[in-house]
């Protein structure tokens, strides 16, 4: 089926194409450079199928790399680009959920795109040929529309990831899921627990960066937060009766997710900031949820989380510090002690991070008192402001004395030295004017009597 549609295939992309169909094979660009080109979006990669063998491609092409010969695919390098050049193909049986154990060339071009997951990923095209759309992928990106190819169970079956590529695709495009689409994604959901953490790791991550990371929600309707993130779970199975929330603690998560910006750490430290919750509910006489402690527990879930996931160590001490802290100062009438206080104890890296989590927690709240939570948060704000602006002293790295100072002036390396320096750091954070070195040292010397 042709359709008339014309994408801007980049010129050494367009040059493979031609040297392919010179040599008498076909060539279309195909997957996700079609979705996105038609979308109006910048391709990321423009991936190539042709019905030419591997060994035929690399014959073709100067400059060669075996990406995998064994799926048939070949990265043909110009000018320091690469091109993923992939022959048509048919999957064998997927005896481990995630890959074929064998795979068939062929020279159809329908066998290969029955073979792709969604049907808005399933489409080829080259100048001559058009838009090649066998199984309705146009018409479902027209509507909205996030559908497998073919038998969605099937597609499930051959590759398991399939069900969180589904649930980020309908993220990311602001799409619903096709209905047998869904009800196959319910049914195959505990398959997951075969895929690795890191490929779960990968989906959950372009989820939460998404447009839509409130999306979240059709992975706890079908089943399949169940399988990577119980813990979210029971956070959706717990209510919050009290005046400054409206909803479960689930609800309340990601509507908190959509009033952060699109970044890894400040996403998944929403998403985290409240998962210690349904451990520390407890009713008081009125009937009203109180959730004591629950910034600890929830850091301390955070790091655990994490880990089972494989995110990285710079991730997991982010995260779970501003999970830690997220609730901190909550209702202090702040000044400008406590609050270099507060950035001494959080961290000068997190600190600033916070506003952005305090006041999405807020929004995500009820009315209750929002005006005067929101204007406690900007006083917070300014103090920071202040602080910064007047390069206030508020770790020992910009204490006016420093370990060789004090060594300099007769104290000995060790543990009273550290000891000497915090007391010299906590005189400086009551009181900024004593950061000289002249008056450190001399209250050095009186902490020495």
């Amino acid at each position: 089926m042709e359709q008339e549609i014309r994408i801007a295939v980049p010129e050494k992309g367009q040059y493979i194409i031609e040297r392919l169909e010179q040599a008498g094979f076909e060539a279309y660009v195909v997957g996700g450079c079609v979705r996105d080109s038609i979308l109006g979006r910048e391709p990321g990669d423009w991936d190539i199928t042709t019905s030419a063998r591997p060994e035929q491609v690399k014959c073709l092409f100067q400059r060669t790399i075996d990406t995998g010969l064994q799926h048939g695919t070949v990265t043909v390098m110009l000018q320091g680009e690469g091109f993923e050049v992939t022959t048509y193909r048919i999957d064998g049986t997927y005896e481990d959920s995630r890959h074929p154990s064998e795979v068939t060339f062929t020279a159809d071009l329908r066998e290969d795109l029955r073979r792709r997951d969604l049907t808005i990923n399933a489409m080829a095209y080259n100048h001559k040929a058009g838009l090649v759309d066998l199984f309705g992928g146009l018409a479902d990106l027209e509507a909205g529309v996030v559908r497998c190819v073919g038998d969605a169970a099937a597609r499930f079956e051959e590759d398991a990831l399939r069900i969180l590529r589904a649930i980020r695709f309908c993220a990311q495009l602001g799409y619903t899921i096709e209905k047998d689409t869904a009800a196959a994604m319910a049914k195959l959901a505990p398959t997951l627990s075969r895929i690795s953490a890191e490929r779960i790791q990968a989906e959950l991550t372009k989820l939460m960066i998404s447009p839509n990371p409130d999306y979240l929600r059709i992975a706890y309707d079908t089943g399949v937060t169940k399988v990577f993130l119980p813990e979210f779970d029971k956070c959706m199975e717990t209510p919050q009766n009290h005046p400054h929330h409206c909803c479960s603690v689930g609800e309340h998560i990601l509507h908190s997710l959509k009033h952060v910006e699109a970044d890894k750490v400040l996403r998944l430290a929403m998403l985290l900031h409240d998962i210690g919750k349904p451990g520390t509910l407890a009713t008081d006489g009125e009937g009203r949820s109180h959730f004591h402690g629950h910034a600890a527990l929830s850091a301390q879930m955070a790091g655990k989380i994490l880990r089972r996931l494989k995110y990285d160590n710079d991730t997991i001490h982010m995260v779970c510090k501003l999970v830690e802290y997220h609730d901190y100062g909550n209702g202090m009438d702040m000044d400008m002690r406590l609050a270099r206080r507060a950035i001494h104890r959080i961290g000068e890296d997190a600190f600033p991070a916070l506003f952005a989590i305090r006041k999405a927690d807020i929004l995500a709240q009820s009315e209750y008192m929002r005006q005067e939570k929101l204007k406690s948060l900007e006083n917070w704000q300014n103090l920071y402001r202040q602080i910064l602006d007047a390069h206030q002293c508020v770790s020992l790295k910009t204490l006016a004395v420093s370990g060789s100072d004090l060594i300099a002036a007769g104290w000995r390396p060790g543990r009273e030295l550290g000891e000497v320096l915090n007391h010299l750091l906590n005189l400086v954070l009551e009181d900024p004017a004593r950061n000289t070195k002249e008056r450190l040292l001399a209250s050095a010397e009186q902490y020495r009597r």
